[in-house]
């Protein structure tokens, strides 16, 4: 079963955080859908504590279990490995405290990183990584 990352489809940040993780992962562990997606709106149902509201946090979704926030960013660091381990520090951090910081770019992204009118169109090369209906 994949590693799906669900993320905000129209935010610049979030684009590019899939563009990191795409470039470094060749073995393809990962997939991804946009939060705005019917894909992300399927998977979502399984995870009634995230419903209410769109989540405001990118979405990790492994083995059927779900992480949100912070431990998003550290577990994709884990899977990506190399240099990127040394991410993984992160966890001496206060998980608390960790996700203050990520809520407070998560507020904070459109007015920092600007936001897109539509969600990315993922190139051919990498369009089989993407959940797409």
């Amino acid at each position: 079963m994949p590693s799906i990352i669900l993320f905000d489809g129209i935010c610049n940040l979030c684009n590019g955080f899939v563009q990191f993780v795409i470039k470094r992962d060749p073995r393809g562990i990962f997939q991804f859908a946009s939060l705005q997606s019917p894909p992300a709106a399927r998977l979502l149902t399984d995870h009634p504590e995230l419903l209410g509201n769109k989540p405001d946090t990118v979405v990790l979704i492994e083995n059927g279990a779900i992480y949100t926030h912070s431990d998003v960013a550290l577990r994709v660091a884990s899977k990506l490995g190399g240099v990127w381990s040394v991410c993984l520090i992160g966890y001496v951090l206060p998980k608390p405290l960790r996700d203050w910081i990520y809520r407070l770019v998560a507020r904070n992204r459109y007015r920092w990183f600007g936001k897109k009118e539509q969600c990315m169109v993922p190139t051919p090369a990498i369009r089989k990584r993407f959940l797409i209906d």
